[in-house]
């Protein structure tokens, strides 16, 4: 690939698995960092333009809203994809696969990223778990037509497949927000887990973790956008259950701050800040003048926080109610990560061992704060 992310061990199966055999009739491209999708391309329309997407270094939608959706339109939330090209290189490149090496793969979806293992590694060495009957049916007759055979296998990604195990190499195809303790089971000691990992908060990137005597540990590599495991996707509650049936700014205390709303919406000042705020969420209100208000929640809903963005502004209104002070913790949270010299992912890490998850800043042995 002319990005450079396609390590030359990889090219045989580059050209012996072209993504073309793995992409269905209808697609919605979307863009490099994943977030927004284009009109439906159906290749049967349109074949010229269907080959442009399917060879454009981009990630393609190939499901909505867990296949309930229907017609053209784009749905409420994307459920499957055919990933970007360069970050599907960039994450074989982060497993660092050899000879004889088994490799557990956590989402099939269109097939292509578990043809490409298997090419590479043998049939036999490659099980791929997916939830969705529907897509796993469909990846495997993308993977026959390609004259392969790896292990499919339909069920709960977070389990795992412990009939293969040991595995000398894990790589998950959609993020988490919490690393399964199954997959740190399944992987041998001296193995590596490659997935895509995001905070409740926001911001997400791939971490690279080396398992040893039940403990995984190691630092994240690149930004990334996957579409999250089924089991662990969010439940955010409304906004009315934080107002209570009360208008605003109900028991809301008022004060200004100085840190504009426009700063804490970066993907990895979201990932920093999230690190800090566990159970924390935004979403945004957004006016006809511009403005905009940035509202923060607590997943218990016993708090909240409004920021009011001015463009031009040196100051903005804050507003906060419940035992937590959300914009106070996302201030702190903010000039913590500006402390530290405003940290890339690459200076993030994260440890998982039986007590949990604790992500540190350029050693296990300096943990992110809380910014409670």
């Amino acid at each position: 690939m002319a990005s450079g992310a396609l390590p030359p061990d990889w090219l045989p199966a580059f050209s012996a698995v072209p993504r073309d055999m793995f992409v269905p009739d209808r697609i919605w491209p979307g863009i490099a960092d994943g977030t927004r999708q284009s009109p439906v391309v159906d290749r049967t329309k349109d074949p010229e333009g269907w080959f442009r997407a399917v060879y454009a270094d981009i990630p393609l939608t190939t499901q909505w809203d867990d296949g309930s959706h229907t017609g053209d339109g784009i749905g409420k939330t994307p459920s499957s994809s055919s990933s970007q090209p360069h970050m599907v290189f960039s994450m074989l490149a982060d497993l660092d696969v050899g000879d004889g090496h088994r490799v557990l793969e956590i989402g099939t979806g269109t097939g292509w990223n578990a043809g490409l293992l298997a090419h590479r590694l043998g049939d036999e060495n490659v099980v791929s778990v997916e939830f969705d009957p529907g897509i796993a049916e469909r990846a495997g007759e993308n993977l026959r037509n390609a004259g392969l055979s790896p292990r499919l296998v339909v069920g709960d990604g977070r389990k795992g497949h412990p009939g293969g195990s040991p595995y000398d190499r894990v790589i998950a195809t959609c993020s988490v927000r919490e690393v399964p303790g199954a997959w740190v089971e399944q992987t041998a000691t001296g193995g590596l887990i490659v997935t895509p990992w995001g905070t409740l908060y926001g911001g997400e990137a791939i971490v690279r973790l080396t398992v040893r005597c039940g403990t995984a540990a190691g630092r994240f590599t690149r930004s990334s956008a996957f579409m999250r495991l089924r089991q662990q996707r969010a439940d955010r509650p409304p906004h009315g259950a934080y107002l209570k049936g009360r208008t605003w700014p109900a028991d809301g205390a008022g004060r200004t701050t100085d840190l504009t709303p426009a700063d804490v919406g970066g993907w990895v000042e979201q990932f920093a800040i999230g690190l800090q705020m566990p159970g924390a969420f935004w979403s945004v209100e957004r006016y006809d003048d511009g403005t905009y208000t940035l509202w923060t929640y607590s997943t218990d809903t016993h708090s909240w926080a409004s920021a009011d963005y001015v463009p031009g502004a040196d100051s903005f209104a804050v507003v906060q109610s419940g035992p937590r002070r959300l914009w106070d913790e996302t201030e702190a949270a903010y000039h913590w990560w500006e402390g530290q010299g405003r940290p890339g992912f690459d200076r993030f890490g994260l440890t998982v061992d039986s007590d949990g998850e604790r992500a540190w800043l350029d050693s296990p042995d300096h943990p992110v704060p809380s910014a409670g």
